[in-house]
């Protein structure tokens, strides 16, 4: 991350009057950040950094993507009692958050018998690059980062242009380099949309009946060669098999982002 971030976390964590830390001598220990849960390692990076710009020695032999289970050590620490201390909570929190996503897009992933798993711009203000990050981690697909990445015709683009209209208005508009994707709710919709040329479809909230009956209507009028496929809306764990199996590429997961549970890491010096 910049610096000019890292020292906006710090500034946020520590604040003006740090009493906790003070009171403790800077005398040198060492320390282990141990997983108290089996999950998948991200934001090592992120961690490192932190530690480092207090003058802590961190060590870890672990990668980003990493599976780790209950009591593993992550990283080993050596440095000063209150520089480690001033360092926790921040490291700490960056590994537990994206550890968190990493591990539930694993789940996904195992899940998906080989269906691209991608997260949403479901994100946290400010924090938007580093869940992205972690989802790549757990083996997941980012999608696109920003509204810039790629043109996106969602429900109210089309209620208030129509859907042919907003389709062709953003290929008049959009540079060569992006890609029109465009969100269907109804297999006429897909038809006309592929039809148009949209580079991607994405069945929103459609059921896997819904999702099987239009894929077998784009191959049977030889639209689906040229289209991705991406399923999208409350899909869960539990049906995230049937819909894999419904000849879609890509399944997308708001969930991966908004709804994870850290994981849960904790540090412990050794004096």
């Amino acid at each position: 991350m910049l610096l000019s971030e890292l020292e906006r976390f710090i500034e946020e964590d520590i604040g003006y009057n740090d009493v906790s830390c003070s009171i403790i001598p800077d005398c040198e220990v060492s320390g282990e950040v141990v997983s108290k849960e089996a999950g998948i390692v991200a934001g090592l990076a992120e961690a490192t950094q932190v530690f480092e710009y207090f003058d802590v020695f961190a060590a870890t032999g672990l990668t980003d993507g990493s599976a780790v289970k209950k009591n593993d050590v992550i990283f080993t620490l050596e440095g000063g009692a209150r520089s480690i201390l001033r360092a926790e909570r921040l490291a700490l929190n960056f590994l537990g958050k994206m550890s968190g996503i990493a591990t539930l897009t694993r789940r996904y992933v195992d899940m998906a018998g080989g269906v691209r798993i991608a997260c949403t711009r479901k994100t946290t203000p400010g924090f938007r690059k580093f869940e992205k990050k972690a989802v790549i981690a757990g083996g997941g697909d980012p999608h696109r980062f920003n509204l810039s990445d790629s043109v996106m015709i969602k429900d109210n683009h089309i209620e208030v242009m129509g859907l042919e209209n907003a389709i062709k208005n953003a290929q008049k508009s959009k540079s060569f380099t992006q890609k029109l994707e465009v969100e269907v709710e109804d297999m006429e919709s897909a038809i006309l949309a592929a039809g148009m040329g949209a580079d991607i479809i994405m069945f929103d909230n459609m059921s896997v009946d819904e999702i099987e009956q239009s894929v077998k209507s784009l191959d049977e009028k030889n639209l689906r060669k040229n289209v991705i496929l991406e399923a999208s809306g409350g899909i869960t764990l539990r049906d995230i098999g049937d819909y894999s199996k419904t000849g879609i590429d890509v399944i997308s997961i708001g969930a991966l982002t908004h709804s994870s549970n850290w994981l849960d890491v904790s540090l412990k010096l050794n004096v």
